[in-house]
């Protein structure tokens, strides 16, 4: 119980969740109200957008996060959610359309303006390509595993902290890169995106095959916890190795399906439009003809 009380009460964690929130909320309420329920942020993506808030806390702020300092298995299931779940489901909810509504108009103008100029945007835009995301990604995936970081994160409350925004920061870029949320050219590299989640889907699977398959446990740290749920050390990462290997593996395949399918869909539109485009030219050319 007192470890379920000291997760719970974090604020650290707990206020940026509720400001952001509620931040959401009040972008998505000017939005509806100037232009009408579902208006730019669909009432699924607002939806979306609440159960990526809530999966953080889940990972944060619930038992789990007691549970993961003291089995390893646990604490994968933890950077699953960071990793795998949360930021897919908040980008979907579209915050970088509703977040700016909380200022004046004239504010919001300047401030975009402002920002599609600057030295930010174009950092931005760099580190937010499909392979430099999947770069930063998988440093950080395997940097997080090394056991000497690992310790020193179970050890050091500002090095776990460090931990979780490393995989939540990644993890945000690289899903942004590969869901293209800002359109533009990004609709045109389906093929890289694919292959820029396969190939974080090789990480994962490569690291979780290693954790299954080893016959030595990486993290001695978890021997106390993992011995009071009676588990041995090995068991507990061979379980946390599962957790990496199977159902993160399920969720980039399940990414990869959709791509392919927006991919082949515009693919789809695009041959239409030009079939539309030599039917107009051939249309104009026999009455050309006729009237000549």
């Amino acid at each position: 119980m007192h470890l379920t009380v000291m997760t719970s009460l974090q604020p650290q964690v707990a206020l940026p969740l509720a400001v952001s929130a509620v931040a959401y909320a009040g972008g998505v309420a000017r939005i509806w109200r100037r232009a009408g329920v579902g208006a730019a942020i669909r009432p699924w993506r607002a939806a979306a957008f609440a159960t990526g808030i809530a999966a953080l806390g889940l990972a944060l702020l619930s038992p789990l996060d007691a549970l993961a300092d003291a089995l390893f298995s646990a604490h994968m299931a933890q950077h699953l959610v960071l990793i795998v779940v949360a930021p897919p489901l908040l980008l979907a909810g579209r915050p970088y359309v509703a977040l700016p509504w909380l200022l004046p108009a004239t504010w919001r103008r300047r401030g975009l303006g402002w920002w599609h100029h600057s030295l930010l945007d174009r950092i931005f835009r760099t580190v937010s390509t499909p392979l430099v995301a999947v770069a930063l990604q998988s440093a950080a995936l395997w940097t997080w595993h090394l056991p000497g970081l690992y310790t020193a994160a179970l050890g050091h409350e500002w090095v776990h902290g460090l931990e979780h925004v490393s995989f939540f920061a990644t993890a945000l870029l690289f899903w942004w890169a590969v869901l293209a949320p800002g359109g533009g050219r990004r609709h045109q590299a389906y093929p890289l995106r694919i292959v820029s989640v396969f190939l974080v889907m090789l990480q994962g699977g490569a690291l979780g095959a290693l954790l299954m398959l080893s016959r030595q446990a990486w993290y001695p740290v978890h021997e106390a916890g993992a011995a009071l749920r009676g588990m041995s050390l090995l068991e507990d990462q061979q379980l946390a190795g599962l957790i990496m290997w199977v159902p993160a593996g399920v969720a980039y395949l399940a990414a990869i399906l959709f791509l392919t399918s927006r991919w082949l869909r515009r693919e789809d539109v695009l041959a239409h439009r030009h079939d539309a485009v030599l039917a107009a030219a051939a249309q104009r050319s026999g009455a050309a003809a006729r009237a000549g």
